[in-house]
Order: C-alpha cells, then sequence, then structure tokens
C-alpha cells in the first residue's frame, strides 16, 4: 500500500483524480518491485516556471522538464531494499511507511506531450507516476542497459494498469 501526499500549484485542470490515478500507479509499481513495507511519495502538481526553476536549483539544468524525481533511499542497485533495513529514517515516524520520495510534475508538459505522442493525457500522466517511481526505486536511464531495463519496467507497469496507447 502507498500514501500520495498530494499538492497541486498550478490552476491548469488535467481532468483526471490525480491523487487516485498516481496510487493505482504507485502500487503496482511497489506489487512489482516487491517492497516489503508500506510506502509514502510526496507528489507535486505544478507548472514550468516552478518546475523549470526546481530543474535549475537542483540539477543545474535551467529550463522546464515533465517531471522531476527526488528519491529518498540511496539505492546502489534498483529495489535493493538493504539500504533501508537497519535505518530507521528511512521510515516516516508516525506511520512506520517508507520514505520513498518526491516526484513533481509540470501540468502543461503533460498537456504538450500527450498531444505531441498523440494519445490520452490519463496515458501520459500514468506514464510520468510510473517513470518517477521507477527513479524513486533506484532505476536510471543514463546508460544504454539501464535505459532498455527502466522502458521494460514502464512498459510492464502500463500493462499492469491497463493504460496503453
Amino acid at each position: 500500500m502507498v500514501t500520495i501526499e498530494y499538492e497541486c500549484e498550478t490552476d491548469f485542470d488535467l481532468g483526471l483524480d490525480c491523487p487516485a490515478l498516481a496510487k493505482i500507479v504507485a502500487e503496482k509499481v511497489l506489487d512489482m518491485e516487491k517492497c516489503p513495507w508500506d510506502a509514502q511519495v510526496n507528489l507535486v502538481l505544478t507548472d514550468n516556471e516552478e518546475i523549470k526553476r526546481v530543474n535549475t536549483e537542483f540539477r543545474g539544468i535551467e529550463r522546464a522538464t515533465e517531471v522531476l524525481s527526488f528519491p529518498m533511499l540511496p539505492f546502489e542497485t534498483p529495489a535493493d531494499y538493504s539500504v533501508a533495513e537497519d535505518d530507521e529514517s528511512c521510515f516516516d515516524l508516525d506511520s512506520g511507511e517508507l520514505l520513498l520520495g518526491d516526484i513533481m510534475i509540470s501540468v502543461p508538459k503533460v498537456f504538450a506531450q500527450a498531444e505531441e505522442y498523440g494519445h490520452s493525457l490519463l496515458r501520459e500522466y500514468a506514464f510520468l507516476i510510473a517513470h518517477s517511481m521507477l527513479h524513486l526505486f533506484g532505476y536510471d536511464h543514463m546508460e544504454e542497459v539501464e535505459r532498455k531495463e527502466m522502458e521494460m519496467h514502464q512498459k510492464k507497469i502500463m500493462e499492469l494498469v491497463n493504460i496503453t496507447r
């Protein structure tokens, strides 16, 4: 089970139940990655200006992007939970949930990319949640082998939630 701490900082409306959809996708990722604990994720929907500011501040890249992921766990290999087993700081003190990290999504980018790729807002939003959740579990796509593995996992998640192109 996953708790989505949700905040919307923009007037742009996707016309979706964003917290509920994020929860559905995130729980599939938790299941697929065999997470042994309940988890918590912070999700912020924002605009291009704010995501650009955060991207510049934290990554040194001065442009808007569709999604940013800020993992809390220093996974050496994806979904290797040994990093959290003996570290109480990885868990919420009140709920006991594993603190996976933060996801920030630019809503205008969801609109733009759905149009660019020719699919629905639902599909684009769900894909960005899946993509970002995999980052929170330590996956990356900087190297070709990593990229292929991450793409395979993304495809599987989208099939599991029955949201395809």
